[in-house]
Formats: C-alpha cells, structure tokens, sequence
C-alpha cells in the first residue's frame, strides 16, 4: 500500500496564471515554503532539481525526473525506483479551469515499496505539512499576482 498525500484548493485567479505561478521556478524562493528553488525545462525524461526544506530549517537537494508535462495543464515527475522494489514514488500537479476566471489546483503524492512504511513513520508529517504549505502558497500567490 502507497502512503499518499491529495491537495486541492480553489484559486480566485485563471488558469493561466496559477500555471505561470507554478512553471515560474526561478521564483519559488519568492513564496514557496517547501520548495525552495527549483530548475527544470519540464520536458518528460529531464531531471527536475529542487531543494526542499522538509525537516527544520535547512533544505537538501533533491532530483527527481519528469515523466509528462501538458503546458497549461499538469506535469509530474518520480524519483528513480530504489533497486529490488524498495522505494518508488511519483508527484503530479494539475490545474483544472473552473467558472468565473478561477480554477482548482490538485497536487498529488505518492510513495511505495517495501521501504514506504520507514518513509511514512519518519518523514510523514513534515512531508504533509510541505505538500500543504506549497499547495497554499500557490494559492496566495497567485491570486496576489493575478
């Protein structure tokens, strides 16, 4: 069983712009406080670099790969699978328009293999209050922006 985190949160601001928000990594450092800065070109198989502030205050370095990207849309990347099926893991993000100029934003996580259950117990909670601190914070700045 896969230990998983689902946010969603509806945004008083376009598509468009909560798209610029979160594809804009050069800025994260402006207002995310789980991602800290983040390179990538999104192209699927590319590395996505970031660094990631999980346990106080000090972030570590972490790279993941893309695997798909629909400019406007969504785009996901996983870590590289730990050998002998020990530890996998995949993170999407998705926006999906909604009436009146605004749209939701779902972020997703997930992470499994035989290594999961020792993940979840010491890295649980901080991973739950990043994924719901960015997942906020994409929200306030893009309606600051738009």
């Amino acid at each position: 069983m896969a230990f998983v985190i689902d946010d969603s949160v509806d945004i008083d601001a376009p598509a468009e712009v909560v798209w610029k928000v979160l594809t804009d990594f050069a800025g994260y450092g402006e207002w995310n406080p789980f991602v800290r800065a983040c390179h990538s070109t999104l192209e699927p198989g590319a590395a996505i670099d970031m660094r990631v502030r999980l346990v106080g205050s000090r972030p570590m370095n972490q790279r993941e790969w893309v695997r798909t990207h629909t400019p406007g849309t969504e785009f996901s990347y996983s870590m590289k699978p730990v050998p002998l099926g020990a530890l996998h893991s995949m993170r999407s993000h998705t926006l999906t328009p909604l009436a009146d100029g605004r749209c939701r934003y779902a972020s997703h996580f997930e992470i499994g293999g035989w290594l999961q259950p020792v993940v979840a117990a010491t890295l649980g909670t901080a991973l739950r209050r990043g994924f719901g601190g960015m997942t906020e914070a994409v929200k306030q700045r893009a309606e600051q922006v738009s």
